[in-house]
């Protein structure tokens, strides 16, 4: 099957929206089968690993299938959004070719679920001209199994999120109660693939969700996988009157006890963040 007829009835992710893209129509992710992108530079703020000295060869594309009430790239993925830029297969290959030419260390694509059959033509142009460096596939966690298993042997690092384990925090944070239960088995089957790193941002509030995420990466995957504690969490969104603990950062006491419950557990193949991360300044421009 030509790439291109998976955006017919449209299963890429876990919403399983069906709608045919190729004909002009959105599902809850609101893009249509043109690839969409908010902003493609060198971005410095990753992991030391993806991010290194060079900078990462970040793509952001428009939308997103989850939908968190805080998210912290709400001007570009909500479904409704103006921003972005659509670009052509050919187009999207340039884009990864220009940001080897800056000297990026990967390529990034960023919450790119929406388009990766689109993406995959672009990598294959972009390889065919010589594109070399590893791919880093950035995710919500919120995946379909099938569409990663058409990912294998071009992903080389998976850089998902894992956010929260109880379905009732993911129902009112996420607007996705099935979220715990499809993260789970997207992780086990990019672990199966390559290298992965997870990450988990811990919420103000939500201390028990952050342990019970940590204790299950650990008990599940040991030091197979690295696992980023993150603390940047930055209140952009809102105000909120029914979750008001969103309104505020984390404190220094809520992150350190993630932080000691996960070298209580075992935990070292770890990233940690300082808490001065947590600005707005830390938030890329989207202007293309």
């Amino acid at each position: 099957m030509e790439r291109e007829r998976l955006y017919d009835r449209c299963m890429l992710c876990p919403r399983k929206c069906g709608v045919d893209r190729n004909e002009g129509k959105t599902g809850y992710c609101g893009q249509k089968n043109t690839v969409k992108i908010a902003r493609a530079d060198l971005h410095f703020w990753e992991e030391p690993e993806i991010s290194g000295k060079e900078g990462s060869g970040t793509v952001f594309f428009t939308g997103c299938n989850l939908g968190c009430i805080y998210c912290q790239n709400h001007t570009i993925s909500r479904a409704d959004t103006k921003s972005g830029r659509e670009l052509s297969v050919s187009e999207l290959s340039d884009v990864f070719l220009n940001l080897r030419d800056k000297g990026a260390l990967n390529i990034n694509l960023v919450t790119a679920v929406m388009f990766v059959p689109s993406i995959l033509d672009a990598l294959d142009m972009a390889k065919e001209k010589g594109l070399t460096i590893p791919v880093v596939y950035n995710s919500s966690g919120y995946e379909s199994v099938e569409t990663l298993k058409l990912l294998k042997g071009y992903v080389d690092i998976y850089l998902p999120d894992l956010k929260y384990l109880d379905p009732a925090l993911s129902k009112e944070f996420s607007l996705a109660p099935d979220y715990p239960e499809v993260a789970k088995k997207a992780i086990e089957e990019m672990v199966s693939q390559t290298s992965v790193i997870v990450r988990h941002l811990v919420l103000p509030g939500h201390v028990n969700n952050s342990k019970e995420v940590l204790k299950y990466l650990y008990d599940t995957y040991g030091s197979k996988i690295k696992i980023s504690i993150m603390s940047q969490y930055t209140p952009i969104c809102g105000p909120f009157k029914e979750h008001a603990e969103l309104n505020r950062r984390i404190t220094k006491r809520e992150y350190d006890k993630v932080v000691d419950y996960a070298l209580s557990l075992g935990i070292e193949n770890a990233y940690i963040q300082e808490r001065e991360v947590a600005k707005e300044s830390f938030i890329p421009d989207f202007d293309m």
